[in-house]
């Protein structure tokens, strides 16, 4: 659970460093089950067929809660593998772009420090290029 709370308290708008797969695919998974259960909420408490069917109001309201350090937590797991943040746009490309952003998402840490900094797993000096 710290690795969710740490996103949204610690590092809510931190787009630089990096993030390791433990920290993103954490965050991922309780974001979507804390998403999906208010989802069941929303349904049972009838506030679905309020909002006109198809919109589930506190759903909505986490979501756009928690967007801003989905995106950034996303950016520092690239940074991780050594890529640009940049390519998160590549998740726009329909099909492919999300298959790529798994693929990168699951990577394994760039050994050693990297343009974005030290690596999280605290290894860099196992692999620094300076020993």
């Amino acid at each position: 659970m710290n690795w969710f709370t740490d996103v949204l308290t610690k590092k809510y708008t931190q787009f630089d460093g990096r993030a390791r797969r433990q920290e993103f695919w954490m965050f991922t998974l309780i974001s979507f089950l804390i998403s999906f259960g208010l989802a069941i909420v929303d349904s049972v408490a009838g506030l679905t067929k309020m909002a006109g069917g198809s919109i589930s109001p506190l759903q909505t309201l986490y979501a756009l809660g928690v967007l801003v350090p989905s995106i950034a937590v996303a950016i520092r797991r690239l940074h991780d593998i050594g890529k640009p943040g940049w390519w998160i746009l590549i998740g726009f490309v329909p099909c492919v772009g999300a298959i790529v952003l798994i693929i990168f998402y699951a990577q394994d840490s760039q050994p050693g420090s990297n343009d974005y900094g030290p690596n999280p797993k605290g290894d860099s000096d196992r692999y620094s290029d300076h020993a």
